[in-house]
């Protein structure tokens, strides 16, 4: 299975994401708040672009089935989004306010460019990298109980069975629509370095007003 190769060639950067001090604070929930909120932010304005890569990808199915289930993920979106907007409303985050950072940007503009220009099966390339990482965070965190902190429904949702199965989905998509290539194995390794570098930005916030 292609899904399987690209996560397997990658797992350098899969290590390094679950051992950044952003996703270990996040984990113990010792993470500082206003770098919590600052990714928060962050995330929400990259998964508005993440949907629309969804319902471009959905556009572009040859078949009816591949149409349906990339409607479906991008209603998955539309549920991590609500998840946002609820710590945002608790932490007095104002979404609507976001300016998007250089690393955010780097990545969204990769996401939607990928989607316009490039067939479906490079689409799903380029966004699995983000749900199958965030399945095995998750995962990973919750391996041994998940503690009641800040962050507790951050790794319930992503550990949970839900996201598992829109992970699993997408998977099933990139395995039948596409090639193992080399600009396969780039778009998804570029994919994974913008995650990286996504937890890096967060960490290095130092906003002046700490909530």
């Amino acid at each position: 299975m292609v899904s399987a190769q690209l996560w397997q060639a990658n797992q350098d950067l899969a290590q390094a994401c679950l051992k950044h001090p952003f996703v270990q604070g996040i984990g113990n929930g010792t993470l500082a708040r206003h770098k919590f909120a600052f990714y928060l932010g962050q995330d929400a304005f990259f998964l508005e672009a993440f949907a629309r890569a969804y319902s471009i990808a959905a556009a572009k199915a040859p078949d009816w089935e591949g149409f349906g289930v990339f409607h479906n993920l991008a209603n998955g979106v539309l549920e991590e989004l609500r998840l946002h907007a609820s710590y945002a409303a608790a932490w007095d985050v104002d979404l609507r306010g976001v300016k998007p950072q250089p690393a955010t940007r780097r990545y969204t503009d990769f996401l939607l460019a990928t989607a316009w220009g490039s067939d479906v099966g490079l689409i799903a390339v380029a966004m699995l990298p983000c749900m199958r990482l965030y399945g095995f965070l998750g995962q990973q965190l919750a391996q041994n109980g998940i503690g009641e902190h800040a962050y507790s429904e951050w790794i319930r949702t992503y550990s949970g069975s839900e996201f598992e199965q829109l992970a699993v989905q997408l998977e099933s998509l990139c395995d039948r629509y596409t090639s193992d290539t080399p600009l396969a194995h780039s778009t998804y390794r570029y994919a994974m370095l913008c995650e990286r570098d996504f937890f890096q930005a967060a960490w290095e916030n130092s906003a002046s007003e700490k909530l």
